[in-house]
């Protein structure tokens, strides 16, 4: 196949484009750089485009004709749920403008394989902690109602243009399946708390009384590589696929939560580093518990996640040795 990855200069998109090259996919990635790293990219061409740009639909079909392209993967999107709120134009114009101009380009070109990257934001703060693809979408930010309005566009572009896609729901994405593909930004649990520990500050928790066995919040973390091989998955499974296009969408978690002191606690004995967390007022809208049902997925695509917590937050702190010694 030859596939497409928007975004996959950025953190899980550099998974995506390593995983399928390692397995002989051609690729080629379409990012702007303006939060990806092009030293990601060995072995995988790349392109230039602000997907919002106003010729981006035309630029994109272009690069699609150049490496015909077979099958498009869309990660390229702003990601921070607090920003979203500050600067809300941005979230629509960028998410939801930069997948119109994708959708817009398999149209042209005739591609009829999507995979969009969604996230389990779609669901807000949910009634019940275990979490199915039938339970309601009601976002609470600009980034997770960018999310849905994408996942709608998908499903409409289904009966437009006969293209069949798939949407994933990411639950929390942490780890590296390389050393050098760490993420770099802390902007969740694991990051963040490893940025602090490695500065020797302590690390944060926001709320000690919540409902659950140690009063700290639950979350689905998933190892970043699981996660690239779950969209390996929906790209073969678009391959195979017989009959009428068609728009299915999938939760990507373990199906297990893991707590905000047991993340640290693995922390701790990863990093030998033993610094008493700090304890902070729970943030407004948090709910007590969020796990993925992963059960369809495993059903329909066969995929399941493999990797522990363990493996996650020992490759992440990996990850971000490596990065301090070739900063060095």
């Amino acid at each position: 196949m030859s596939i497409l990855i928007t975004g996959g200069a950025g953190y899980i998109g550099a998974h995506v484009v390593r995983s399928l090259i390692e397995r002989g996919d051609e690729v080629v990635v379409v990012d702007d750089l303006s939060s990806g790293d092009a030293s990601r990219l060995s072995g995988a061409d790349h392109a230039t485009i602000d997907l919002a740009g106003d010729d981006a639909r035309s630029a994109l079909a272009a690069c699609i004709r150049e490496h015909g392209v077979t099958g498009i993967v869309h990660l390229a999107a702003r990601k921070q749920a607090a920003e979203s709120v500050a600067v809300p134009e941005r979230y629509f114009r960028d998410n939801v403008g930069g997948l119109a101009a994708v959708v817009g380009a398999a149209a042209d070109t005739g591609v009829r394989r999507l995979v969009f990257s969604s996230s389990a934001a779609v669901y807000g703060t949910p009634a019940n902690p275990k979490v199915d693809e039938s339970t309601p979408t009601l976002p609470i930010n600009p980034y997770g109602e960018s999310k849905l309005i994408g996942e709608w566009l998908v499903r409409d572009a289904v009966v437009a243009h006969g293209i069949d896609a798939v949407s994933l729901r990411y639950f929390n994405v942490a780890g590296a399946g390389w050393d050098d593909l760490g993420d770099p930004l802390p902007l969740n649990l694991v990051t963040i708390a490893i940025d602090r520990v490695r500065r020797g500050l302590a690390p944060l928790v926001y709320g000690d009384g919540f409902e659950t066995p140690d009063g700290t919040g639950i979350r689905d973390y998933i190892h970043v590589l699981d996660l690239a091989e779950a969209h390996l998955a929906a790209l073969d499974s678009l391959a195979a696929e017989q009959g009428p296009a068609r728009a299915r969408v999938y939760n990507v978690g373990t199906g297990t939560g893991a707590s905000v002191l047991e993340v640290l606690a693995r922390l701790r004995a990863v990093s030998g580093i033993d610094l008493e967390p700090r304890i902070e007022p729970a943030r407004p809208g948090d709910p007590a518990a969020v796990v993925a049902d992963a059960s369809r997925i495993e059903a329909e695509l066969g995929w399941t996640a493999t990797r522990s917590l363990d493996e996650m937050v020992a490759s992440a702190w990996r990850a971000a040795e490596h990065r301090d010694a070739q900063t060095a």
